[in-house]
């Protein structure tokens, strides 16, 4: 077995950078385990990281940003520019996954449900007059809905709206993470996280991972506090829909161009129609995260799922 300088990033300086450091440090624990040959390395995205890389090149990269700065596809069009491989999905594919409107409109157009949404950028909100906006988006939309930041993860700054007095402050929270916002119908049903993986074996789905936070909404604080969702995996769906919401994943993959791991946020409803929410190509890592879960329900590890990525590259 060829051993390998392999290099885990985590951190920058997202609000998700808390998140993207637990990511980090359990993806270089699980490839230390399976390839302990490997020299597996962790360093943060700052200053130092250029100087590093030209006095310790690696033969691989493994990019666990949240946020802007590891999934706008700006730091994979670095390392493509210094010629250092790297997992994950590249440049273009993390652009088109990054925008939520951009990869909602693609998936639509493979025929996959996608809940109607309006964009609006905070520039048009203020010049035009916040009441009428949301008079409009009301009207439009209907309510409930969902506001929620057009680029970004972790649910940050996402609000379910139930009546219309609600929706200036969930605007507000939006804007705080973005200068644009998506107002989106809001879709009740079961909510479900399908992980595809691109590997040496080809190209093909996890067990879903179906989610129920206690709450009633899959925010920030429901994804990392561990004890407040209930997680199955599998997702208690007929084999026939499992089967459908796995083919959403991948078409999902497909049409944006993803490459070795990306993890799909879906709803079904209650008459069997499965709804896009968004796409991860820089899927957490963390002990509460989904991915892992839906790798240890396909009877996998972490490690050997990556490791088997960087060696088939």
């Amino acid at each position: 077995m060829t051993s390998r300088h392999v290099l885990v990033l985590s951190g920058g300086l997202s609000p998700e950078r808390d998140v993207s450091l637990r990511s980090g440090r359990r993806v270089a624990d699980a490839l230390r385990d399976v390839r302990p040959d490997w020299h597996v390395a962790e360093a943060d995205v700052d200053a130092a990281l250029l100087p590093y890389l030209q006095q310790n090149r690696p033969d691989c990269i493994v990019p666990l940003l949240h946020g802007a700065a590891g999934e706008d596809g700006a730091l994979r069009d670095l390392l493509e520019t210094l010629d250092i491989d790297y997992v994950g999905s590249d440049a273009s594919g993390s652009r088109l996954a990054f925008d939520k409107p951009v990869a909602s409109t693609l998936v639509s157009g493979t025929g996959v449900a996608v809940p109607e949404f309006v964009v609006m950028p905070q520039s048009t909100f203020r010049e035009l007059g916040a009441p009428a906006v949301m008079a409009a988006i009301g009207d439009r939309i209907g309510f409930p809905l969902v506001v929620k930041p057009t680029r970004g993860g972790s649910a940050l700054g996402v609000s379910i709206v139930r009546h219309s007095e609600d929706l200036p402050h969930a605007m507000v929270s939006a804007f705080a993470y973005g200068e644009t916002v998506m107002i989106q119908r809001f879709i009740s049903g079961t909510e479900v996280a399908v992980s595809v993986i691109d590997g040496p074996d080809g190209v093909h789905a996890l067990p879903a991972v179906e989610i129920v936070p206690e709450s009633g909404m899959y925010d920030y604080h429901a994804r990392y506090t561990a004890g407040t969702t209930e997680f199955f995996c599998p997702a208690r769906l007929s084999e026939e829909m499992a089967a459908t919401v796995n083919e959403v994943g991948l078409t999902v993959h497909s049409v944006l161009g993803l490459s070795d791991l990306s993890r799909s946020d879906v709803l079904v409803d209650d008459d069997g129609v499965v709804w896009f929410l968004e796409v991860n190509v820089a899927p957490g890592m963390t002990e509460t995260s989904l991915m892992p879960q839906a790798i240890s329900a396909a009877e996998l590890s972490v490690g050997d799922v990556l490791a088997g990525i960087i060696e088939s590259d």
